[in-house]
């Protein structure tokens, strides 16, 4: 079983006293007892902020038997695919990370709708790269994934 690891989980584990770094690294324990983990450039950027060379991270991922695999072109064409259905749906509406459900936020000072780009294109990198080169994602962002990659096998550390 490959399993594709989101930026978050990894996040968890790294920075000192995250809410959630004992569950994410349990899970990241599990998915590595039961195959290989995988992460795709857009991960290993976002790590790459927080360590200081590139000899540190690569230590690391050596380290907890992560290794980078290019997104294929596959994968780029479904992330362009779910980013275009993303960017028609989404609306003016916030959406919940967790449940996926959706909700308008107004400014209590004027009534107008606040409205904000929740997800970017390297979301749905990630989401692509998981759906299509490895059997699952692990992530805390269940509603997004499920939202835009309903056939994304999804383990979860929340």
């Amino acid at each position: 079983m490959i399993t594709a690891v989101d930026t978050n989980i990894l996040l968890d584990i790294l920075i000192p006293n995250a809410q959630y770094a004992q569950t994410s690294k349990q899970f990241l324990d599990k998915a590595l007892a039961e195959g290989a983990l995988v992460i795709g450039e857009v991960v290993y950027a976002e790590l790459a902020s927080q360590f200081p060379t590139k000899q540190e991270l690569d230590k690391f991922l050596s380290e907890t038997q992560i290794r980078r695999e290019s997104s294929s072109a596959e994968a780029l064409h479904r992330a362009a695919e779910a980013w275009k259905m993303y960017k028609k749906t989404r609306g003016d509406k916030l959406q919940c990370s967790k449940c996926g459900r959706k909700q308008r936020v107004t400014c209590p000072g004027c009534g107008e709708t606040i409205a904000a780009r929740q997800h970017i294109l390297s979301d749905f990198l990630v989401g692509a790269h998981a759906l299509v080169q490895a059997d699952r994602l692990l992530t805390r962002d269940l509603g997004y994934y499920q939202s835009y990659f309903g056939n994304l096998q999804l383990l979860t550390s929340e």
